[in-house]
C-alpha cells in the first residue's frame, strides 16, 4: 500500500484508483469484523458496502487524527452495531447493566489442553469457536474480533472504538474468559476421547 498521507490525498482528489487500492487493502478486514459481529454474510457485504461509501462521501472530513485503517474500523464497527441495534433493541458499544456497571463474565478455573494446530483443522471446533464468539457480548466482541482476530494494537483498537487502552484490555480480557469457559469442557472432552 503507498504512502497513507499520498492515498489520502488521492482520495480526496476523487482519484478512482486511489478507491480500487483502499478497498483492496482494507475490505477483507473489514468484511471479517463485520461477519464476526453480525454472524450473517448477507449483513457483513451490506456493512463493507456502507463502509466504504462513508469512507467516500466523507474522505474530506477526514482529519488525521487516527491512522486511515482506525477511521475505516470505526465506521465499520458503528455500522455493525446499528445494524445490531435494528435487530435487537439494546446492542451497544458502550454496553451497561442496569446499574451502570459494565457486564460481568464469571471467571473460571481450569486451563486448555489441546492440540492446536490439530483443532485447527477440526471444523467442528471451528464451529463452536464462531458460536462462542457469537455469544459474546457485543462490547467484548468487537474488541476480540479487532484485537485478537485481526492483530489490530490495542491502541488502535482504542482509538477506533474510542475507548481507553484500559478499557480495551479489560474487555479483551474478559471476551477471553468468556470464551475460556465457553470452550473449556469441549476442548477437555476432545482430549479425553485420543
Amino acid at each position: 500500500m503507498p504512502d497513507e498521507a499520498a492515498l489520502v490525498q488521492r482520495l480526496r482528489q476523487g482519484d478512482p484508483q486511489a478507491y480500487r487500492e483502499l478497498v483492496d487493502a482494507y475490505s477483507p478486514r473489514v468484511y471479517r469484523l463485520a461477519l464476526g459481529m453480525l454472524g450473517d454474510p448477507a449483513e457483513a457485504e451490506d456493512v463493507l458496502q456502507e463502509t466504504f461509501l462513508s469512507v467516500y462521501r466523507n474522505i474530506g472530513g477526514f482529519r488525521g487524527d487516527s491512522g486511515l485503517g482506525t477511521w475505516i474500523y470505526r465506521i465499520a464497527a458503528n455500522a455493525s452495531l446499528m445494524r445490531l441495534r435494528r435487530h435487537k433493541d439494546a446492542a451497544s458499544l458502550d454496553e451497561t447493566t442496569e446499574d451502570g456497571a459494565e457486564p460481568k463474565v464469571a471467571p473460571s478455573g481450569g486451563f486448555w489442553f489441546w492440540d492446536p494446530e490439530a483443532a485447527a483443522l477440526s471444523g467442528e471446533v471451528r464451529r463452536v469457536m464462531t458460536e462462542a464468539i457469537a455469544a459474546l457480548p457485543e462490547a467484548l466482541r468487537i474488541v476480540f474480533l479487532m484485537r485478537d482476530v485481526e492483530d489490530m494494537p490495542a491502541a488502535e483498537v482504542a482509538d477506533a472504538l474510542g475507548l481507553t487502552v484500559a478499557a480495551v484490555k479489560s474487555r479483551l480480557h474478559r471476551a477471553r474468559m468468556f470464551l475460556r469457559d465457553r470452550l473449556y469442557p469441549y476442548l477437555v472432552a476432545g482430549e479425553e476421547t485420543r
